[in-house]
């Protein structure tokens, strides 16, 4: 599969066979079962998203040389398919969607945003910000928002941006962080645990000859809230 170039769509990276294994997936999240479709995991699903990231590599360097698209198959961008069951009470061995983080170079040695593209049935997203930061990480978003709110503004509340993607919604303290002016403008905002703006994609464009385009554009305008949080966090971008 080629890249595009010059705008040109190049050919779907997902199929409908590719939704048709997660979704049987679901239904039958067991070892032997994997085992045995093996294969369709990796012609429809695993390697089409390796190729996926790879091909993404040139806008994303557009928006950041700092950030990486690692198509290697093992502490590369792409999640693996199982599970980490060890702490929770659901015992099913593997995932039922695929995922993909595009990071930031010294993710290992500090905390920092990522990029993430999400192929799921019916689920389907694309995103960028801080999932699930530590206390620490936390309190410096929060105070470099407090200190720098009109760059927030125009990071996060632009309007373009926001009639595109919005805020994660999914975990907030029910009272504004102690410490904090409660008539703060972003005060919501910083009721937030996660960092995180992100939009749904549905099946068609998944499976579609233009998201190579979509996802590159989505990484270009959710650039500068990704280079805010890096700034938060004395990273380069």
């Amino acid at each position: 599969m080629e890249p595009s170039v010059a705008g040109d769509p190049v050919s779907a990276y997902f199929s409908a066979a590719s939704f048709a294994f997660l979704r049987s997936l679901a239904t039958h999240n067991d070892k032997a079962w994997f085992n045995e479709h093996r294969a369709q995991y990796e012609e429809h699903v695993r390697q089409p998203f390796l190729r996926l990231i790879g091909d993404l590599q040139p806008a994303l360097a557009e928006v950041s040389l700092k950030f990486r698209a690692d198509t290697r198959g093992v502490g590369g961008s792409l999640f693996r398919i199982h599970r980490d069951a060890r702490f929770s009470h659901d015992k099913s061995p593997y995932k039922t969607w695929q995922g993909a983080r595009l990071f930031h170079e010294r993710r290992r040695e500090v905390p920092a945003p990522s990029f993430y593209i999400h192929l799921q049935p019916g689920a389907s997203f694309v995103g960028a910000g801080l999932w699930h930061p530590e206390p620490d990480t936390q309190r410096r978003i929060r105070h470099f928002i407090l200190d720098n709110p009109g760059s927030w503004k125009a990071a996060a509340h632009a309007p373009a941006l926001r009639r595109r993607f919005e805020l994660d919604q999914s975990e907030k303290l029910v009272r504004p962080p102690r410490g904090f002016p409660a008539d703060f403008e972003f005060i919501e905002d910083l009721k937030h645990r996660n960092w995180v703006l992100w939009r749904p994609v549905d099946d068609a464009t998944m499976t579609g000859p233009r998201l190579l385009s979509t996802v590159s554009k989505d990484l270009a305008a959710l650039g500068p809230f990704v280079d805010y949080l890096c700034a938060a966090l004395d990273l380069e971008f």
